[in-house]
C-alpha cells in the first residue's frame, strides 16, 4: 500500500475508535495524545494503573479515557474496550493484508457497532492468530433482528428472539436431534419467511439455536429455564417481563438476543440483561456493577433491591418517574416536599367534616406503610404518577406522587445539561440522599449529590 493510502486509511481508522469509544463510554472524557506511544505500537489496551483512567495506544497516538469524579471503569466496560480494539484491529490488518480479505470478508457485513457486541462475548473472529473459520453468530443473529424490527406482520410490529447455545444440542433433551441444515445458514434462511417471526414471539417464547447457528427448538423460556436451572437465583435484578431470558443463560454459557415489542434488541447473558439497542445506539448497561454501586449507597439492601426493580419495569414500560431516598428526613422533607403532599401531614386547605375527598384522603391509605412491604405492582402503580416516591432509609414512605421543591436549575452546582423539571428535582434531592431518575425515553439515571452512572 502506498504512503498516502496508508496515511488515509491510518486516519479513518482513528476517526472509528474515537466514535466507537464516544459511542460506547458517553461518561468518559476523551483526551488524545498523539506521540505518546510508539509509532509500531499495534491497537491495544495498556496496563491498568488508575481504576478511572483507561488507555489505548495505537501507532504513536495515546487514546485516554477517564471518568467523570468518584466514578472508576467497571469490568464489562473494561471487556467492552477490548472488543472494540479487537474488531478495529482485525478490520485493520484485513484491510492490510489481501490474503486475509479474501478469507475474512465476513468481517465488513452489518454495522460496525453490532460486531463490537458480538466480539464481547467472543472475540475469536476478531484474533489475529486465525479466526477466519469462525463467523461471529452473535452479530449475525443481531442484524437478523435489525431487519425484522424495521418489519411488520399483519400491521404489527415483529418481536421475537434467539436463544444461542455454546454446545451443539439442547441441554435439555440432549438426544433430541437439531432440524439439519448447513452450519451457520439455516436462521438466516429462515428469517426470510416473514410468518416465522410468529413462531417466537421473544417474550414468552424463543427459537433455540446451536453454536453455528442451526434451529434446535422452540421453547417456552420461563419452563426451559426453570427445568435448568431450578435453584437459580438471579443476583442481578431485571425486568420480571425477561428474568427467565437472563436465567436461560446462567447454566452452558449461552446468549440470548430479543427483539421486544418496543422494537428494543436485549441480550442476554451470564445471568443479566448485558446490552440495549435503542435510540439508535448500543448501550452496555453493566447492570450488576451499577446496582451494587446503588445498594451501597442506599445502604438497605431490601429497599435497594425493590426500588432498583421497580425502576427497571418503569424503563422498560417508558414511564417516566423519580425514587428519592432521604438519609435524614427531618431536615430534607421541610425542604423538599410541601406539606400538601406529605403523607404525614393533615391537608390544610381540607379540614376534617369539609365533605370534600380530596387526594390527600386517598393517599392517606400509605400513611405508614413501607415501599418493601407494598406489592411490586402497586409500587409500580404509585411510581408511575406525576411526582417522585419519597422514602426514609427503612423504606417508610414520606410523599407520593410529590412536585419536590427545588431552585431554579441554573442554581445547582452541576455541570452539564439540564434536561427538564424531572431532572432538575432530581439533582436536588440528591443533596439529601439515593435518587433514581426513570425516563420516559427508558434511560434511568442515579444520583447522589453528583451524577453517578446511567442505564
Amino acid at each position: 500500500m502506498s504512503t498516502p493510502s496508508a496515511v488515509a486509511l491510518g486516519a479513518f481508522f482513528d476517526s472509528v475508535l474515537q466514535a466507537a469509544l464516544r459511542q460506547l463510554f458517553r461518561r468518559a472524557w476523551l483526551e488524545i495524545e498523539p506521540g505518546g506511544a510508539r509509532t509500531d505500537a499495534p491497537l491495544t489496551i495498556e496496563a491498568i494503573v488508575d481504576p478511572s483512567t483507561l488507555c489505548i495506544s495505537w501507532a504513536g497516538t495515546l487514546y485516554t479515557l477517564r471518568m467523570p469524579g468518584r466514578v472508576t471503569f467497571t469490568t464489562h466496560q473494561i471487556r467492552m474496550a477490548r472488543a472494540i480494539v479487537a474488531v478495529i484491529g482485525a478490520r485493520y490488518r484485513t484491510i492490510l493484508n489481501p490474503e486475509l480479505a479474501a478469507e475474512r470478508g465476513e468481517l465488513f457485513r452489518g454495522p460496525l457497532e453490532d460486531r463490537y457486541v458480538g466480539a464481547f462475548f467472543d472475540e475469536r473472529p476478531y484474533s489475529a492468530q486465525g479466526g477466519g473459520n469462525v463467523v461471529d453468530r452473535i452479530a449475525a443473529i443481531i442484524e437478523m433482528l435489525r431487519v425484522a424490527a424495521l418489519s411488520t406482520y399483519e400491521n404489527r410490529p415483529i418481536s421475537t428472539g434467539v436463544l444461542i447455545l455454546e454446545a451443539a444440542h439442547d441441554p435439555w433433551h440432549p438426544d433430541a436431534p437439531g432440524s439439519g441444515g448447513s452450519s451457520g445458514s439455516q436462521m438466516e434462511s429462515l428469517a426470510s419467511i416473514k410468518s416465522f417471526y410468529r413462531l417466537a414471539d421473544g417474550v414468552r417464547t424463543l427459537f433455540l439455536a446451536d453454536a453455528d447457528g442451526r434451529l434446535l427448538d422452540i421453547i417456552d423460556v420461563d419452563r426451559w429455564s426453570r427445568e435448568l436451572c431450578p435453584d437459580a437465583i438471579l443476583d442481578v435484578p431485571g425486568a420480571r417481563a425477561y428474568q427467565a431470558h437472563a436465567r436461560a443463560t446462567l447454566e452452558h454459557r449461552g446468549v440470548c438476543v430479543v427483539l421486544s415489542p418496543s422494537r428494543e434488541i436485549k441480550v442476554f447473558a451470564e445471568g443479566a440483561e448485558i446490552f440495549a439497542f435503542h435510540g439508535a445506539a448500543w448501550h452496555l448497561l453493566d447492570l450488576k456493577a451499577k446496582y451494587e454501586v446503588w445498594a451501597e449507597s442506599v445502604g438497605n439492601p431490601l429497599l435497594a433491591l425493590r426500588l432498583f426493580q421497580t425502576a427497571l419495569e418503569l424503563a422498560d414500560a417508558r414511564e417516566g418517574a423519580l425514587f428519592a431516598v432521604l438519609r435524614d428526613p427531618a431536615d430534607a422533607v421541610p425542604r423538599l416536599i410541601a406539606p400538601a403532599d406529605r403523607l404525614d401531614v393533615c391537608d390544610p386547605w381540607e379540614p376534617p367534616g369539609s365533605g370534600a375527598v380530596s387526594r390527600r384522603e386517598i393517599l392517606s391509605l400509605l400513611e405508614g406503610r413501607t415501599a418493601i412491604d407494598l406489592d411490586p405492582s402497586v409500587l409500580f402503580t404509585l411510581a408511575a404518577l406525576d411526582g417522585a416516591i419519597v422514602v426514609d432509609e427503612s423504606g417508610r414512605l414520606l410523599a407520593v406522587g410529590a412536585i419536590l421543591r427545588h431552585p431554579p436549575s441554573e442554581e445547582l452546582e452541576f455541570g452539564g445539561v439540564i434536561e427538564g423539571a424531572r431532572t432538575t428535582a432530581a439533582m436536588t434531592a440528591s443533596q439529601f440522599g439515593p435518587v433514581l431518575k426513570i425516563s420516559e425515553d427508558g434511560e434511568i439515571t442515579f444520583y447522589d449529590r453528583e451524577r453517578m452512572w446511567d442505564i
